[in-house]
């Protein structure tokens, strides 16, 4: 669990009318006076109009997008609802819970908590994408193996060997960075990708060097 007391703020309201925007008002002060109450450092608010039936909203990519590549412990919401309604809350739920985020509501008064059929659809989810996880690291397994009986050498492909073979490589590889970053990963799965080619740096060394790169163009 992330030790940190950074957190995100969380509100959403589903129409334009006048009466929500007093909603989302509310909500914002309500859930400020939560993080006060519990030491949190609030990093970002966040407040939205759009259907909780809806995935595609630009404040929660942006917070799905924020607890996966920054220090992030918690959220905190008004109610469960707020992040999602029908299967796009369990999702979304789903989404955070594997992240080692904490959820805090106001209506639990703390942090949140989930009824029995919701805890036991997510342990399912769980383990559904941990063998479907399984699965694609098999077939990325099998498909190394037949490159190699084929004749790839991976060894080849890897540079700064050499003298610094088995050790820590000492120039980030920003040009395989950004070439991955604008393949859609995150800079906790470059971080990873980057250690499976002998690169050992951390995810925020990646991605200060990342914004460094990107701050020159």
């Amino acid at each position: 669990m992330k030790n940190n007391k950074n957190a995100i703020i969380y509100c959403r309201v589903s129409t334009d009318k006048e009466e929500q925007t007093t909603s989302l008002k509310r909500q914002e002060e309500e859930l400020l006076e939560l993080a006060s109450k519990m030491n949190f450092h609030v990093k970002r608010t966040i407040s939205e109009r759009a259907s909780g039936y809806d995935l595609d909203r630009e404040g929660l990519l942006d917070l799905l997008s924020m607890i996966k590549e920054e220090e992030i412990s918690s959220i905190l919401i008004q109610d469960e609802t707020r992040l999602g309604r029908g299967n796009a809350r369990i999702a979304i739920l789903h989404c955070i819970l594997k992240e080692n985020i904490k959820l805090y509501s106001i209506s639990s008064s703390g942090e949140l908590t989930l009824s029995e059929a919701d805890t036991m659809v997510l342990q399912i989810v769980s383990i559904v994408e941990e063998y479907q996880r399984k699965i694609h690291n098999l077939k990325i397994k099998r498909g190394m193996r037949i490159a190699v009986e084929n004749g790839y050498r991976p060894d080849k492909n890897l540079k700064n060997l050499g003298d610094h073979s088995g050790r820590q490589k000492l120039d980030v590889p920003i040009e395989e960075i950004v070439k991955l970053k604008q393949n859609g990963l995150t800079f906790t799965e470059i971080t990873s990708t980057l250690k499976g080619l002998g690169y050992h740096f951390s995810k925020a060394t990646i991605h200060r060097r990342y914004q460094e790169y990107m701050e020159k163009l």
